[in-house]
């Protein structure tokens, strides 16, 4: 596929029919997908294709092959114009995200008791492929009140403060959130994992902050050099793979009485303002929200465990999500209108003085939470003013082998004996689950991050180094 390239972070694919609108990929020449390995720059322009996309289709410095649309894709479409959503460009794994906690106390504070805190840990913080939770639900009803309220039901139960819905996306829950939407599978599917990790790239690391940035920002996020930090990454487990699943097939049974036709089946969509689109939303919205409240859970636990184990509280810096389309309304052309914000594999970056922040944030702007590859860093952005992607950036390193093609680069070797030689205490892992997510699997984070900040899109604030993770 033919690239121009615009800028040195900023590369174009020219809209052709049946394209609606031009593909534009944030990225240096390094970190642009190999085209015979991943046809994620066909995704990109089969992405253009779809009713009522606006600006461009959209692709961040993480880009790689995804379901319909790539991992690292943005696309707007215009709702009063008959703009569609997609499940495919929010993927399974709704409201998958990054949850970011900062401890009062320093790594040399820590050291002595990292084992102890991460024994800890690794036992309180259940994981894996199946079922197994820290919320043991008591009703259909329960689950549905996680499904409306989010991190605000769990906080309401105990498991929290109210300073944490502050310091989350949405204050903790999206309001126009619809169970009614949500199957029995999928209800079945999610009844019994609120709290929990799952497995693949998910996980709960203790970082330590490594180098600043911008120092006046770091301390209004609540960061300083050489701070504990906890970092969970995870979503919304069975329920919103479920979701996806179900509102997919939906859609492909509508599209035809709509008019609508796509170059791949994964990118089955409905306008906005359908009855299928808004079911869609209205589950997708309850899915976020079981995700919110399983991170809440997750970081309740480890606040415990670093009381009980340090004397030392664990406060909330952030939570922010990676997979989800939202309602917002950006300026297009000159004019603000009501956009259908798809973010795969991305992560909003809300500008200072941009009034969804809470007043604590407004005049430095939104945290954003970029987890590195296992044993390498992570970094702490913020969103800028005139992002040229509808206020969106990176969510991560971006996978460059397959989990299968990773176990077998590493064969023969120790991915466990890997990651303590560089002093990082790992727990509960299996060896291929190590080996599917050890760094060779992906970019290098901050490749990523510095094409992210030299397109417009972010600022660095923080990196942060791991000392100990719990993997499923």
């Amino acid at each position: 596929m033919e690239l121009v390239e615009e800028s040195p972070y900023r590369f174009r694919i020219d809209r052709r029919d049946p394209m609606r609108v031009p593909g534009v990929i944030f990225a240096s020449r390094a970190l642009l997908p190999d085209p015979v390995a991943d046809r994620s720059l066909e995704q990109v322009a089969n992405v253009a294709t779809l009713p009522g996309i606006v600006g461009a289709s959209y692709a961040m410095p993480d880009l790689h092959w995804g379901y319909g649309f790539p991992i690292g894709g943005v696309a707007a479409t215009d709702v009063a114009a008959g703009g569609v959503v997609s499940p495919g460009g929010v993927g399974f794994d709704i409201s998958c995200g990054v949850r970011l906690l900062a401890a009062d106390l320093d790594r040399d504070e820590l050291r002595p008791r990292l084992e102890a805190v991460m024994d800890a840990l690794s036992a309180a913080t259940p994981r894996g492929m199946g079922s197994g939770a820290l919320w043991q639900l008591t009703s259909r009803d329960e689950l549905g009140a996680v499904l409306r309220g989010g991190s605000r039901y769990a906080v309401q139960r105990g498991f929290g403060v109210e300073r944490d819905l502050l310091r989350c996306e949405d204050y903790g829950a999206v309001h126009d959130a619809d169970p009614a939407q949500v199957s029995e599978r999928a209800i079945e599917r999610g009844a019994h994992q609120v709290g929990s990790l799952g497995s693949g790239n998910h996980f709960l690391e203790v970082q330590a902050v490594e180098q600043v940035y911008d120092a006046p920002v770091a301390e209004a996020f609540g960061l300083r050099p050489d701070q504990v930090c906890v970092m969970i990454h995870c979503g919304s487990r069975g329920l919103g793979h479920q979701i996806c699943t179900d509102h997919v097939r939906a859609m492909e049974q509508v599209m035809g009485s709509h008019g609508i036709q796509v170059p791949d089946r994964q990118l089955a969509c409905a306008p906005v303002a359908s009855a299928a689109g808004r079911a869609y939303l209205g589950a997708m919205a309850a899915a976020a929200n079981y995700a919110r409240a399983n991170r809440q859970l997750l970081a309740h636990a480890a606040g415990r465990i670093f009381e009980r184990e340090t004397g030392r509280r664990l406060d909330l810096v952030y939570d922010v999500s990676h997979n989800l389309a939202k309602i917002e309304e950006h300026v297009v052309d000159g004019a603000v209108r009501r956009l259908c914000v798809h973010r795969k594999g991305a992560t909003r970056a809300l500008p200072p003085g941009h009034t969804d922040l809470p007043e604590e944030l407004r005049d430095v702007g939104q945290p954003v939470l970029i987890p590195g590859s296992m044993g390498t860093g992570s970094y702490v952005l913020t969103g800028v003013a005139d992002s040229p992607a509808f206020a969106s950036t990176c969510h991560g390193a971006g996978r460059v082998r397959s989990r299968k093609q990773a176990v077998a680069a590493g064969a023969g070797g120790d991915p466990r004996a890997e990651l303590e030689a560089r002093d990082i205490v790992v727990r509960g892992a299996s060896r291929r689950g190590l080996a599917e997510e050890m760094p060779a699997a992906y970019k290098d984070v901050s490749a990523v991050v510095e094409a992210a900040e030299g397109a417009g899109l972010c600022r660095k604030v923080a990196r942060l180094v791991p000392l100990g993770v719990v993997k499923g």
